[in-house]
């Protein structure tokens, strides 16, 4: 029931792109918070409470009564999220800071989740991927490379927000929000959970700017800012400027876009900065550039006796190079950081198990290859795939030799042995489309 209601909102939001909802606290029911349970990731960790997943769940009809009744009553508290640091995603370095709702604010966050999504996935542009129902790292990808290859662009203009979801601004984010949205009780708990702040180490900090990422309400707050700062901008205002071609592509805070012409590649580079600084948003200039690529970049770069420059996005580098034809083709491998990543992970997971059981180990080098090569699994990217394993083996015999001195585990030995085979990369394309 609770779904065609929101089904008909979904209709409603994308019939008139103007309205305004002035009600729909009326569907945070017992059932429809019993419903969107059954979607929470039950590996979450716990937050400032110390409640788990496990023990929430036991109690489940009694917990969700009263997270109703506090709405209902207008005494819900947000709690602050308990903030922990964790790696940044596929390509990057660093540690990012993670937010993590008690569990029962999470499942909150979630519902409301659900609404906002089912009326701003009406408004939301065809150049926006991340944290979408439906889509995927690979279909950016694979948008970019329809864009590359058979559109008529030979600049690229990558780019990346410094620090986006620390510095999102309160108060132009529910100005946004309420674009849309009219109801005082969601719109209430949206500020709450803005304001809510974060606790580490026992201290709680808070900011008058910034999203706490690890909350499913921040994934949508994430894209509906950046759907107004950017997204609508570009389509509305700076596209019908521009002489030739231009598309974006964007996947949360990162974005890529290809242009014709370099002065509308420029123009796009001096307006960007401005319109961004509007937003309380500044770019990271060290991994901003425009750079001259696609098939046309290549016949240039080709008369000069030169190569093209690289970039990378969402975890691959992107090359331009030519099919067995001698036709352009873009080629798409995992990148150095990406591959770094992965080899540090399996490292540390070796160092800290060095006396599992060796079947066991094998499982788990196993599952972590395999994820892998779920999502490195392209064309041109075989030999990389094939690369990885030989590293990974090599770091398992490393750590198997330094459980004895007598160091008798030899290549011979371990190549004749069922326990020490890891998968081979597969010999075909998961994602033959992208």
């Amino acid at each position: 029931m609770v779904s065609i209601q929101l089904a008909q909102i979904t209709k409603k939001a994308e019939l008139d792109r103007k309205v305004r909802f002035t009600s729909l606290a009326h569907l945070l029911t017992p059932e429809f918070l019993k419903e969107t349970w059954r979607t929470i990731n039950r590996h979450g960790a716990g937050g400032v409470d110390g409640e788990s997943i496990e023990q929430f769940e036991s109690e489940l009809e009694l917990r969700v009564q009263e997270i109703c009744a506090r709405l209902k009553a207008g005494a819900y508290r947000a709690p602050p999220v308990r903030r922990v640091d964790i790696p940044k995603g596929p390509g990057k370095t660093g540690t990012r800071p993670l937010g993590i709702p008690t569990v029962a604010d999470r499942l909150l966050q979630k519902a409301v989740a659900r609404i906002l999504e089912a009326i701003f996935e009406a408004d939301f542009c065809d150049a926006s991927y991340g944290y979408r129902p439906g889509r995927s790292p690979h279909h950016a990808l694979r948008a970019l490379r329809e864009q590359i290859v058979t559109k008529k662009g030979s600049y690229v203009f990558e780019a990346d927000i410094r620090g986006y979801f620390n510095h999102v601004c309160h108060s132009w984010l529910q100005r946004m929000v309420r674009e849309r949205i009219a109801d005082p009780v969601i719109l209430s708990l949206i500020g709450k959970w803005l304001k809510a702040g974060a606790m580490q180490d026992g201290v709680v900090v808070r900011s008058e700017e910034g999203t706490p990422q690890g909350g499913p309400i921040s994934c949508v707050l994430a894209n509906i800012y950046l759907h107004y700062t950017l997204d609508l901008w570009f389509e509305k205002k700076f596209k019908p400027q521009c002489q030739g071609e231009a598309y974006l592509v964007r996947f949360v805070d990162d974005f890529v876009l290809s242009f014709q012409y370099l002065a509308d590649a420029e123009n796009f580079q001096r307006q960007l900065r401005a319109r961004l600084a509007r937003f309380n948003l500044e770019l990271a200039e060290e991994k901003t550039r425009l750079l001259l690529f696609g098939r046309f970049a290549a016949e240039r770069c080709a008369r000069v006796d030169r190569r093209p420059e690289t970039f990378e996005f969402l975890g691959f580098k992107h090359v331009c190079g030519t099919d067995r034809d001698g036709r352009f083709a873009l080629i798409r491998l995992p990148s150095v950081k990406s591959c770094r990543k992965f080899l540090a992970r399996t490292h540390e997971w070796l160092v800290r198990h060095m006396h599992w059981k060796r079947r066991d180990q094998q499982r788990h080098l196993w599952e972590m290859l395999r994820g892998f090569y779920q999502y490195f699994r392209l064309h041109h990217c075989q030999e990389k795939l094939d690369w990885i394993r030989r590293e990974v083996q090599l770091q398992w015999r490393r750590t198997l030799r330094q459980q004895s001195q007598r160091h008798r585990l030899h290549w011979s030995y371990l190549a004749s042995r069922e326990w020490f085979k890891l998968p081979l990369p597969p010999r075909h394309s998961l994602h033959p489309t992208v």
